[in-house]
């Protein structure tokens, strides 16, 4: 009997208990986050340990209460959250000469709105107290000038707007906690919108008596409908007729190299010659590299290639609980570096283009510095796509980064080895929730209406996880600590430099980014000592990279930065330089054929002599994982 049983020991790891049986292999880290360091830790054993403390006490049961919490806050800290407004209540309580201000300026509307409401009811006619805000247009339809909505409108308006004067300008209060109070005060008075209710909402109103309520009813099919999809892990209606290797992503090539992490693809030549430097593209793994090759007449790769490029590219693996040990660093090693020895093994004695779009951008940066410090001389050329290096500007996101946030984000990835998808995408949608919540919410359920899918909204659909470690890393080492900027991003254990970069950058910032803000990708100048050939182009983060030729809508400006010639602040650079109608794709690819030599035929696919045998055709298997 005795024999039997198996011992219990407790090891621990960073002075945590983690419980193990005897002769098996010990049990996962439930205690703390891995050492973002990347060096390996480790204990001695205590023997004859009771088992409880390692498995229920400790950090474990307050990740896994933190973890729980989560599901029901969508992944918010109510902390960092009472926080906030514990720093602004505080100050405000304490400031007579705001709440003086605040109360007259609550007095001043309401008087406002009820002269307004007067001179109407006495059968006048006068213009609205206050307008929207730049960019708002919930109410810009000429039904919301009729009473009662226009009451409903103006008063919701005037509230709007003293809630932003409220929770902003009070002394004492952090930058930070001022900025989440504002969002977080912004996001619950949307809910209160009359725009998003049929009762008072005119258009909605007139819709459904026109109609019978058969908007309502086509809603009503359409909201079960996305509920069945969430249910089924399917996606959103209409998806289903975007699929990679039939309708997008189907520029020809082959995957040429394959490990735990990336696929490799190298694309079929189009053109007799091609430029000798081939153009290796590291996508960001937060989605599926195929945004650069949708459809034919969209597909940037598909463009390059018609130039006469040899291009590549990096389909990451779509990471499960498995991958939660993960790093940055596996990122750089599996990721870049395999890449790229890849890349000089099937195109030999070449110096390639590399290219790096958002987190493949920055992680694209750490490499060439790494490659820079370390004597490595393989890259031709470096171009950062709406990719951010310094993080002190990195916009709206910057709200969801403090101690407290990032804690919380921690224990929800530790209990699953990952960040799903809809975790993700919950953030990004708050930081648009007129466009991506409240209006589909009328769209897609009062009006009984359904968007046509196009491929972009196909692709931005298809997401992916991210592993709970490098997910961390990239967090707290970059966003909450800026360490890449400040010199501190170490590297097999030594820190990295930009300024060690010696190749030419081409940088790309896209106007109306919430995620790498153009003015925070900018400062890639700052931080490097090469000439960084800058260009901004009108659009967002993925409508605005996606931008082929004969676009109708598009502007950009491009400038070259020396570093000699002095800094050129963001606003000077914005007046001086030119701008031009149509894609920026061109004046890109005429940049990377500057930095290229005389055309020659082009490689083969592939090397099988050594190791890269050609595999499976263009797109892979990575990018079919769900």
């Amino acid at each position: 009997m005795a024999a039997k049983q198996k011992r219990l020991k407790l090891a621990t790891r960073d002075g945590q208990a983690v419980v193990v049986a005897n002769g098996a292999t010990e049990a996962p880290d439930v205690g703390r986050l891995p050492d973002v360091s990347g060096h390996a830790t480790g204990g001695e054993v205590a023997p004859s340990p009771p088992p409880l403390p390692g498995l229920f006490g400790g950090e474990a049961l307050d990740r896994m209460l933190h973890a729980g919490m989560a599901r029901a806050t969508a992944g918010i800290s109510p902390a960092a959250l009472g926080l906030a407004y514990a720093d602004w209540g505080m100050h405000l309580a304490a400031a007579p000469g705001k709440q003086a201000q605040l109360a007259q300026s609550a007095w001043s509307s309401a008087l406002r709105l009820g002269l307004n409401v007067a001179r109407r009811a006495a059968g006048g006619t006068c213009a609205p107290c206050i307008e929207p805000a730049h960019g708002d247009k919930r109410f810009q339809d000429e039904a919301w000038c009729r009473p009662p909505f226009d009451l409903f409108a103006q008063s919701f308006l005037l509230t709007q707007q003293w809630w932003q004067e409220a929770t902003t300008g009070v002394r004492g209060v952090s930058r930070h906690h001022e900025a989440v109070v504002s969002f977080a005060t912004r996001q619950l008075l949307d809910v209160f919108s009359p725009s998003n209710y049929v009762p008072t909402n005119p258009e909605l109103l007139q819709e459904t008596q026109e109609q019978g309520g058969a908007n309502l009813y086509r809603g009503w099919l359409n909201a079960l409908e996305d509920a069945e999809r969430r249910i089924t892990g399917r996606g959103p209606a209409g998806t289903e007729n975007f699929r990679p290797g039939e309708t997008l992503a189907v520029t020809p090539g082959r995957v040429v190299y394959r490990n735990d992490l990336i696929e490799l693809i190298q694309y079929s030549p189009q053109t007799e010659t091609v430029h000798p430097e081939p153009v290796l593209i590291v996508p960001a793994w937060i989605m599926k590299y195929y945004i650069l090759d949708l459809s034919p007449h969209n597909s940037l790769i598909n463009y390059l290639v018609g130039q006469g490029h040899t291009v590549f590219c990096v389909s990451w693996k779509n990471p499960g609980e498995d991958d939660r040990d993960r790093g940055m660093d596996d990122y750089r090693r599996l990721g870049v570096m395999a890449a790229l020895d890849a890349v000089n093994a099937i195109v030999p004695q070449q110096k390639v283009q590399a290219v790096g779009y958002c987190l493949g951008g920055t992680l694209l940066s750490i490499a060439a510095a790494a490659m820079a410090r370390d004597g490595d001389d393989r890259l031709k050329t470096v171009t950062l796509l709406a990719a951010q290096t310094d993080f002190t500007e990195a916009g709206e996101l910057m709200l969801f980064i403090d101690e407290s946030q990032l804690a919380y984000l921690e224990d929800v990835m530790w209990s699953q080895g990952y960040l799903d998808t809809t975790q993700m995408a919950g953030a990004f949608q708050l930081l648009r929730s007129n466009d991506l919540i409240w209006s589909r919410l009328i769209h897609d359920y009062y009006r009984g209406e359904r968007a046509s899918q196009t491929d972009l909204m196909a692709w931005n659909a298809d997401a992916t996880r991210m592993p709970y470690r490098m997910h961390a890393e990239y967090l707290r080492r970059l966003f909450l600590n800026n360490d890449l900027a400040q010199g501190r991003y170490e590297v097999e254990g030594r820190p990295v430099a930009l300024t060690d970069i010696r190749q030419p950058i081409f940088a790309v910032g896209t106007a109306k980014d919430h995620v790498a803000p153009w003015r925070s990708v900018y400062k890639i100048a700052l931080l490097t000592d090469v000439p960084v050939t800058f260009l901004l182009t009108s659009g967002g983060h993925n409508a605005g990279i996606v931008t082929p030729p004969g676009h109708p809508r598009r502007i950009y400006q491009i400038g070259e930065l020396h570093d000699h010639e002095g800094y050129v602040d963001l606003d000077r650079w914005r007046e001086a330089a030119p701008v031009h109608k149509g894609s920026w794709w061109p004046a890109w690819q005429a940049w990377l054929a500057k930095h290229s030599g005389t055309p020659a035929a082009p490689p083969v696919l592939g090397n099988a002599q050594a190791g890269y045998p050609p595999l499976d055709a263009a797109p892979g298997r990575y990018v079919h994982q769900a």
